[in-house]
This record gives C-alpha cells, sequence and structure tokens, in this order.
C-alpha cells in the first residue's frame, strides 16, 4: 500500500495592492508573499476501491467534494487517469478562513504528493498549471519562499525573503471574514494609499527587516478593520510590545507582527494568547510543501 506524508505550510502578504478587476471577477492584484512555518500534516494513503475519503481533527473544513483537496484529487485522477482511491488525514494547525492560505496550501501539498505517490513526473511549472485552475494562491503555495505575485496571483517572480533571525507573530482572532465580501467592499471606495512593492523587494534584498516592518501595508486591511476593530486591537498590542511593524494577511482577520528579538515576540505572545487561543511564534520558510516520506 503506497502512502506519503506532507507538511503544507501557511503564508502571509508582506503587502497587498488591488488594481482592478477582470471581466471574470478576478482581481488583479500586486503582493508580496512570504511562506511561514506553521503549518499542517497531511498523510495519504491508497485505498483497495475507487473512493476519496478526507478525515480530519478539524470540524471547521468541509470533508467532502466542497474542500479543495478533494478537487485537486478528483482533477489529478480525471488529468492523468488514474483510477485510484485514497485515505488522506488532514492535522489541521493553520488556522481556518484565516488569510493564510490553508485550504490553498493543502490543495498544493496534495498536487506535490499525488505527482510523487503516482509516479507522474511532472514539473513544479506544470503543477502551478494545474493548481492554478483551482485557486489564484495555489501556484504560490507550491513553489513556496518569498514571492511577488502580479495579475490574479498566479504570475510569480522569485525574491529576496525575509531573513530567518525575524520571529513572526501570528494571531488570528475567532472571528470569519468573507474574502468576496472584503473585495467587494474594496471595489466601491477609492484607494488613496498603496504598499511601495519596489521599496519592499528592496529591503528584503538589504536584509533591512525595521524599513520593511515600518512600509508594510496593505489595501484591504482598511475594509476589515471597519467590520472588526478587534483587528486594529490585535496590531496595537504588537506595536505597543516592540514590534517592528504589524499587519493584517490576506483578506483577514490573523494579523502578524515582526521582531527583531525572539524573547518579545514570545512574551506579546503571552498577552494575546489569553484573548486569542490561535496565537504562534514562527519564521519564515523557503518551501511551501514538503515531502516527508
Amino acid at each position: 500500500m503506497n502512502s506519503i506524508k506532507l507538511k503544507s505550510r501557511a503564508k502571509i502578504n508582506l503587502s497587498i495592492d488591488v488594481l482592478g478587476k477582470r471581466q471574470d471577477g478576478y482581481h488583479l492584484v500586486e503582493m508580496i508573499m512570504q511562506t511561514i512555518d506553521l503549518y499542517d500534516l497531511i498523510e495519504v494513503k491508497e485505498r483497495q476501491d475507487k473512493e476519496i475519503i478526507i478525515k480530519s481533527n478539524s470540524n471547521e473544513i468541509p470533508l467532502d467534494f466542497n474542500n479543495l483537496v478533494y478537487k485537486a484529487v478528483d482533477l489529478m485522477k480525471n488529468t492523468f487517469n488514474v483510477d485510484k482511491g485514497l485515505d488522506i488525514y488532514i492535522q489541521k494547525n493553520i488556522p481556518v478562513a484565516a488569510g493564510m492560505a490553508g485550504g490553498s496550501s493543502n490543495a498544493a501539498a496534495i498536487l506535490v504528493g499525488l505527482n510523487k505517490l503516482w509516479n507522474l513526473n511532472l514539473t513544479e511549472g506544470h503543477l502551478e498549471e494545474i493548481g492554478l485552475k483551482l485557486g489564484a494562491d495555489i501556484p504560490f503555495c507550491i513553489s513556496g519562499g518569498t514571492a511577488l505575485a502580479e495579475g490574479i496571483g498566479e504570475k510569480l517572480t522569485s525574491i529576496e525573503g525575509l531573513s530567518r533571525d525575524v520571529s513572526i507573530l501570528v494571531c488570528k482572532p475567532d472571528l470569519f471574514v468573507s474574502t468576496k465580501e472584503v473585495y467587494e467592499c474594496i471595489d466601491s471606495k477609492e484607494i488613496n494609499k498603496r504598499p511601495n512593492n519596489k521599496l519592499l523587494i528592496e529591503c528584503l534584498k538589504n536584509n533591512q527587516t525595521k524599513k520593511l516592518a515600518e512600509n508594510m501595508f496593505n489595501v484591504l486591511e482598511e475594509v476589515t478593520v471597519n467590520k472588526y476593530p478587534v483587528i486594529q486591537r490585535i496590531k496595537d498590542t504588537m506595536i505597543n510590545n516592540k514590534a517592528l511593524g504589524a499587519m493584517m494577511s490576506g483578506s483577514g482577520p490573523t494579523v502578524f507582527g515582526l521582531y527583531e528579538n525572539r524573547e518579545d515576540a514570545i512574551r506579546c505572545k503571552s498577552i494575546l494568547e489569553k484573548q486569542f487561543k490561535q496565537t504562534f511564534v514562527v519564521v519564515c520558510e523557503e518551501k511551501g510543501v514538503e515531502v516527508n516520506g
């Protein structure tokens, strides 16, 4: 019986800009994405029949065809005429509906895993093309690291990433944010301030973490914060406890802060986790998906 274990890592955004909207409803973006070492563990085992069975420690994710993992398996089976069933167990550690691409990351891991399990010998580029059919974040989740993402998020330029000496404090308040609604709100308002991605890329290249942290910007943040002021409170807590800068990731509600000093990050974690149990101190990571056997 063939099986494979996978690490499926989360991402944060160091910037998000929205440049417009396509006819098909997808938004044109320019953003910097960074893989972090917060991950779900996925185990995939082949079955004797043709069923796709998904189980998880989380009751917050669908375990049927509504899960991107199921869709990824289905797409791979149909594309490459593979007639095998699978048992998939997802141990969720990445907060759900958090602006950290947890679902996309799981789907990315499945594509990478099945490529290996079924000896398809597809290149990373080919896997990214397949992943794009399922979601705009999936190509980045396959390649991982740090990238400037353009288009709908699928045009990726690999750039220098955060130093592993930087500690990243991640905090997800217990609320659900609809990405669709946030983007709909952004359509109806004028964007007055935008991130300077050129400057941010320069900061990353020259390891100027403080300057980077002070210039990170997410145009979606204002929309989500207006609806959920708790996001601003978390940001303020981080800033007041020695974060170099703090920002909302994706469409929210997760907030992250960058710290020069790990002890400071851990100290702030102990303050925040009294109220928000999904609080983590992590570092950046170069791989989106890792195959563990």
